[in-house]
């Protein structure tokens, strides 16, 4: 799964956890949060494995259920003690809905043994492309006809950004609003 696709899967699942349990909308902070752990394991994995080479693979360390207990555990204990218990549990869910974005794609093939990632170092590593994210992105192409993932992905998209607007836009509109509220600079002549 891409980055875009990791975020937009991890905002709808924390909005719709944030609707349904807490009964509140996203806020900004939390928002940046779970960004941050939507991208989390890539952005371990993918520099000491492709740029590095200290890792077997772009989907090992970080992306192992063991190490995600542990990293999910300390932020959230951290997040704590700075009253920021929102902050933490939004990084926990994106950091987890990473994990299973990555595993969803197995599903319908039911090549199960592409999840040994989940179970590394217990279960050895899957051996992907060791491509750098930049040769992958230079070699993604735009689609030029629907077929039923890109369709998937745009009506995912397409909710995902209605779900952002209704929640009130959460860092944009915060953003928008210290831009705006800020006095003007002004010049000593």
């Amino acid at each position: 799964m891409w980055p875009w696709g990791h975020l937009l899967f991890g905002y709808l699942l924390y909005s719709l956890t944030q609707h349904l349990w807490a009964r509140r909308r996203p806020t900004a902070g939390a928002t940046l949060a779970l960004a941050l752990g939507t991208q989390f394991p890539d952005l371990v994995d993918k520099p000491l494995a492709w740029g590095l080479g200290v890792l077997p693979s772009g989907r090992s360390l970080a992306h192992s259920l063991f190490v995600a207990g542990v990293v999910v555990s300390l932020v959230m204990a951290y997040a704590e003690s700075r009253s920021r218990g929102t902050e933490g549990g939004a990084f926990g869910i994106g950091y987890l809905s990473h994990l299973v974005g990555d595993s969803l794609y197995v599903v319908p093939t039911r090549a199960w043994d592409q999840l040994a990632f989940l179970l590394w170092p217990a279960v050895p590593a899957v051996d992907y492309p060791d491509e750098s994210f930049v040769a992958q992105l230079a070699k993604l192409e735009l689609p030029t006809t629907l077929t039923p993932e890109t369709t998937a992905f745009a009506a995912l998209a397409g909710v995902v950004v209605l779900l952002w607007l209704a929640d009130g836009a959460p860092v944009a509109a915060e953003c928008l609003t210290r831009l705006v509220g800020r006095d003007p600079p002004t010049s000593e002549a």
